[in-house]
């Protein structure tokens, strides 16, 4: 399966193509800063070219206030969604708790212990000291993944573990979570 994933921003975007084997796979391209016209352009030439499913970072305000750059991320997410078939309904959007849990298997984990599970899942095959990433002389397969790169990589690699069946529950909302979580530890 190959998975395009976007973490979407108001102006610009991170995302990466991951060719799936189910828990890692091969990162065929991905970018990080990308302005969202160019890549609204390069979600429609990537369904051409083949690539199976389109997923978003779904952009959850958790009930605090949100300004304008949050609803022009959204307004993105949507242009994207339709860039790529014309309905949202054929997009994943995956909220970033779904992520934590998927990588992680902790809601409470942070951007960083998400990271940490992503390059945990690649090999070392790199030089320095970080061989999933690699070196320019001795590149791994992480080298090109930077910024925004990263949270994609990791929604693509939930929306993997989604489409194969061999995660936890990926919830549809925050509140599906806590209702589970409430179910789970007897109401607590």
């Amino acid at each position: 399966m190959i998975i395009m994933a976007i973490d979407p921003g108001p102006t610009e975007s991170g995302w990466c193509i991951l060719e799936s084997d189910g828990q890692a796979g091969k990162i065929r391209e991905c970018g990080s800063g990308t302005p969202n016209q160019e890549l609204e352009r390069v979600v429609v030439s990537r369904k051409l070219d083949g690539v199976d499913t389109l997923a978003i970072e779904q952009v959850m305000s958790y009930g605090r206030p949100v300004g304008a750059s949050v609803f022009e991320t959204v307004y993105w997410s949507g242009r994207f969604a339709r860039s790529w078939s014309g309905s949202p309904d054929d997009v994943l959007r995956i909220p970033f708790v779904d992520v934590k849990m998927a990588m992680c298997h902790d809601s409470r984990a942070k951007e960083s212990h998400v990271r940490q599970a992503v390059r945990d899942r690649f090999p070392r095959t790199g030089g320095g000291n970080r061989p999933e990433i690699g070196t320019k002389q001795s590149p791994g397969p992480l080298y090109q993944v930077t910024g925004h790169a990263w949270s994609a990589l990791a929604v693509a690699l939930t929306a993997a573990q989604k489409s194969t069946a061999c995660c936890d529950t990926v919830y549809d909302d925050e509140s599906d979570y806590r209702n589970h979580r409430a179910a789970a530890h007897g109401g607590a």
